[in-house]
C-alpha cells in the first residue's frame, strides 16, 4: 500500500522533501508551498489544510529545538504575539467553509504571501536597530495573522517574519525563532480546530509518508549553513511559484 502511495504521488514527495530542506534550512516551515503544491492535486481541499499543517508542526519542532539551544528565544516578546494568535488560529481552523471558498481565500493568501516575500528585502544586522515592543499591538498582529492562518492552514511565519523585520522587531535569528514558535503554535490550534469539526477526514497513508519525508528533509535543512542560498534568494525563487499557483487558483475560481 506505502508503494502504491510512492507511485502515485512521488512528485508530491520530491516537491515536499525540497521545501522542507530549503525553509528549514532558514528557519521556515514552508506552510505556504505545501499548500500550493497540494493545490494542483485532486486531493480533497478538506485534507489540503491538516496535510500541510502537519508538515508543519514537523519541519519547525526541531527548528524551536535548534533555536532554543542557542538562546535566540525572548519569550518576553512573543508571548504578546501568539496571545491572540493561538485562540483565533483554532477559530479559524474550526470555520467551516466551502470548496470554492476555501480556494478563494487560498489563492489570495497565496497571492499576497508572493508579493511579501517579493518585496521584503530588509534584514536587520546589529542589535542596535531594534525597535521598542508594543504588546497590544504585536497581540494585534498575531491575533489576525493567527485567524487567516487557521483558516487557509498555515503557520503564518510567511507573513510575520517580513512585518517583524520591517517594524525593526529583533535581530535576523530571534525573529527567525519568533517566527518558527508562532508557526508551531499556531500550526498546532489551526489543526486541533479542524480536528474538532465531525467531518475532519485525513489519508493517513499519504500524509504518513509525507511527514517521514519533511522530517528528514528538515533534519538536513535545518543544519545546513547558508552557504547556498540566502532567505532572500529562497523568498525569491519561491514567489514566483506561489504567485504562479495563486493566480491559477484565482482563476479557476473566480471566473
Amino acid at each position: 500500500m506505502i508503494f502504491d502511495v510512492f507511485v502515485q504521488y512521488w512528485y508530491i514527495i520530491v516537491l515536499f522533501f525540497l521545501v522542507a530542506l530549503l525553509y528549514s534550512s532558514v528557519g521556515f516551515g514552508g506552510g505556504s508551498s505545501y499548500l500550493a503544491i497540494l493545490a494542483l492535486t485532486s486531493i480533497v481541499f478538506t485534507q489540503i489544510r491538516a496535510t500541510a499543517l502537519l508538515c508543519n508542526i514537523v519541519v519547525v519542532s526541531s527548528n524551536v529545538l535548534l533555536f532554543y539551544q542557542q538562546r535566540k528565544i525572548n519569550w518576553k516578546k512573543i508571548i504578546p504575539l501568539v496571545l491572540l494568535s493561538i485562540p483565533l488560529a483554532f477559530l479559524g481552523g474550526k470555520l467551516k467553509i466551502n470548496q470554492n471558498l476555501f480556494f478563494i481565500l487560498l489563492g489570495f493568501t497565496l497571492l499576497f504571501a508572493a508579493i511579501t516575500m517579493w518585496i521584503s528585502k530588509k534584514i536587520l544586522t546589529s542589535d542596535k536597530q531594534k525597535s521598542t515592543s508594543n504588546s497590544i499591538k504585536n497581540a494585534s498582529f498575531g491575533g489576525i495573522i493567527g485567524f487567516i492562518s487557521g483558516m487557509v492552514g498555515i503557520g503564518g511565519g510567511i507573513f510575520l517574519a517580513p512585518l517583524l523585520h520591517l517594524t525593526n522587531w529583533d535581530t535576523p535569528k530571534k525573529i527567525a525563532a519568533t517566527a518558527s514558535i508562532f508557526i508551531l503554535v499556531n500550526s498546532i490550534a489551526g489543526l486541533l480546530g479542524q480536528y474538532s469539526n465531525p467531518d475532519f477526514i485525513i489519508d493517513w497513508q499519504l500524509t504518513s509518508v509525507l511527514l517521514i519525508t519533511v522530517f528528514i528533509g528538515g533534519q538536513i535543512g535545518s543544519r545546513m549553513s547558508n552557504n547556498y542560498f540566502t532567505p532572500i534568494q529562497l523568498k525569491k525563487a519561491t514567489a514566483i511559484l506561489i504567485a504562479f499557483v495563486s493566480l491559477r487558483i484565482l482563476f479557476k475560481y473566480l471566473f
